[in-house]
């Protein structure tokens, strides 16, 4: 009689168990299509540096979908789109590195919203 309740209780066990893995696989599928997208602008120094070319490799090496600009202002303008931890890292690179003779004073990202498709394919330079 003892091992009705231990058996019950290990079954119990079993299905909540499989319940919460099949949780985390539904959100870990979930979170790999799901796509973000961010306008940028960048000041300082950052015209007449490859900025713009820079940008363009370095989304295309994240797999990055957008565009770069530069604007009449002296900064320079643009959109990301991808997967929120690519995008992540693309707005580090836009706030900390950018070209290697540019000078970012700063950097201000808006309209971050998540999509459910890209909008944008591929990354290029605007003019």
């Amino acid at each position: 009689m003892q091992l009705r309740p231990k058996l019950q209780t290990d079954m119990f066990l079993s299905v909540i168990i499989s319940a919460l893995l099949f949780c985390c696989l539904v959100q870990v599928i979930m979170s790999k299509n799901k796509l973000t997208s961010v306008d940028f602008e960048i000041f300082g120094k950052v015209q007449g540096v490859c900025f713009r070319m820079y940008t363009e490799d370095q989304g295309q090496s994240l797999g990055l979908s957008g565009w770069v600009k530069n604007t009449k202002q002296g900064t320079v303008i643009g959109q990301i789109q991808g997967p929120p931890d690519q995008v992540h890292d693309m707005k580090l690179w836009l706030t900390n590195v950018g070209s290697p003779s540019s000078r970012i004073d700063r950097t201000v990202f808006s309209n971050q919203r998540d999509i459910s498709k890209l909008e944008i394919h591929g990354f290029s330079t605007r003019y």
